[in-house]
């Protein structure tokens, strides 16, 4: 069994587990969806992404001989960190620019630190998509689900 393998077991047995204990989270009568809607969403897409990672690593191995290394591009550590920081500001700025601003921040940031565009035409889709994703993000939870996202106290958005 390869890392892939063995990561998808460990994210599927995680996410059972956590979807498990979303069965006993009480429900309110005046809400359409409770509090376990959204992580059951999210948990089971995970669980089956990582059905499917595990699936994938055992039918790629089959009829082969096992490689002793993969050869390619190292390791990016450097890429890593970067992306884990991203995402710590992140969450640091929500209380003070509130969901709109700093999502639309990090559906920026992110890309560009990813891979950076290169002309004017990318540096719009990277754009265009950041602010798509932000407004259906926030309609579909805030609009739709009725689900608070925190406002900014510097922005008040």
């Amino acid at each position: 069994m390869g890392r892939d393998a063995i990561t998808g077991l460990v994210v599927l047995a995680a996410s059972l587990v956590l979807l498990g204990l979303t069965v006993g989270l009480e429900r309110h009568p005046m809400l359409p969806v409770g509090p376990g809607f959204y992580p059951r969403i999210v948990l089971g897409v995970t669980a089956g992404a990582a059905l499917l990672l595990l699936a994938l690593d055992l039918v790629s191995r089959r009829g082969r001989a096992p490689a002793a290394r993969r050869s390619g591009p190292g390791a990016n550590y450097a890429l890593v960190a970067i992306t884990y920081g991203i995402f710590t500001a992140y969450v640091l700025a929500l209380p003070w620019l509130g969901f709109r601003v700093a999502t639309f921040a990090f559906l920026v940031a992110m890309p560009v630190a990813l891979e950076p565009p290169r002309d004017a035409r990318r540096w719009v889709t990277v754009l265009v998509l950041a602010a798509v994703a932000t407004a259906a993000t926030y309609y579909a939870f805030e609009r739709y689900l009725y689900v608070l996202l925190p406002r900014g106290t510097w922005t008040g958005l």
